[in-house]
């Protein structure tokens, strides 16, 4: 092919949609909005705009999955974690190009955050199949009975990605939820959803089952009361909402009973994790079982 064709090549602009019950929606809607670099203010791309259908169906999607999911063993939740990271790794550059211009940051810095994301995703990795060791146990009782006590996932939980942290803070809040057995409503951040939408291209060659992570872009405001107020979602978390929507958004959720994690000021994606998130979107189950005689020697267990 000569120079001169290859001159007059045009780019194929890349069309970002959402990522809902395994699938790439466009919103129902139909509308878009322009996102555009934090440093230069330079056009990036057009992204969903959602509306409240499309939360509406990401719900639907992530409850007709919740019982697949949290079926699954915690080793194999590990394994298709790890499978994420692994799909992340493979596609370091994109992400790393996104990221620097979502955040408007060198690509150095971006790569490190990239990096750190699939870091971050083999610790939750590791964490599926060891959590119940310090989240449950036996419960030394006064009377002739087992009593003992295990985590289960919560549900469906609506998770308001951090507005700064495009990648990192995304990773950080949502692996902790699915790891658990939940599955995910994401809102990604308003000004900064491209990687947020391009991991949910990840996440469908990952072995990650439609529906257990959904992601929708737009406005935060504007999705999240519908989510906050929706009867089958079962927690929030708000790590994504200034503090005037988060108090909005904790009013509507006492309806159901959700259970919510407030904003964290100052939080610091890089740091090491702790186990908190892992166990904020987890209900504690307890049984109670009468021990019995051995034989004719009248010991018991």
């Amino acid at each position: 092919m000569s120079e001169r064709l290859m001159s007059q090549r045009l780019s194929v602009f890349k069309t970002y949609k959402l990522y809902v019950g395994g699938k790439f929606p466009r919103s129902e809607s139909g509308r878009v909005y322009e996102v555009t670099g934090s440093k230069d203010e330079n056009w990036l791309a057009n992204a969903p705009l959602s509306s409240r259908k499309d939360a509406r169906d990401a719900v639907v999607a992530a409850r007709k999955a919740f019982g697949g999911w949290a079926g699954a063993t915690a080793y194999n939740r590990g394994q298709v974690l790890y499978r994420v990271a692994e799909m992340l790794e493979g596609r370091r550059s994109q992400f790393t190009r996104e990221v620097a211009e979502a955040e408007g940051i060198s690509k150095a810095k971006a790569a490190a955050l990239v990096d750190l994301s699939v870091d971050r995703l083999v610790w939750y990795a590791g964490w599926t199949d060891k959590i119940a060791q310090i989240a449950g146990g036996a419960n030394p009782v006064a009377g002739p009975f087992f009593n003992l006590s295990t985590p289960e996932p919560t549900g469906v939980v609506a998770v308001l990605a951090p507005q700064e942290s495009s990648l990192l803070g995304l990773v950080s809040v949502l692996a902790p939820v699915i790891a658990t057995g939940n599955t995910a409503v994401v809102v990604a951040s308003e000004r900064s959803p491209l990687p947020a939408l391009s991991f949910g291209e990840v996440l469908a060659t990952s072995d990650v089952p439609g529906g257990v992570v959904n992601v929708l872009s737009g406005r935060t405001a504007e999705i999240a009361p519908t989510l906050a107020s929706h009867m089958d979602v079962n927690a929030l978390d708000l790590t994504g909402a200034d503090a005037d929507l988060a108090t909005e958004l904790e009013v509507a959720a006492a309806d159901n009973l959700k259970r919510v994690l407030r904003p964290r000021t100052g939080e610091d994606f890089t740091a090491t994790p702790g186990t908190d998130r892992l166990t904020a979107f987890l209900e504690t189950k307890t049984v109670w079982h009468t021990t019995g005689s051995l034989g004719a020697s009248g010991s018991s267990y």
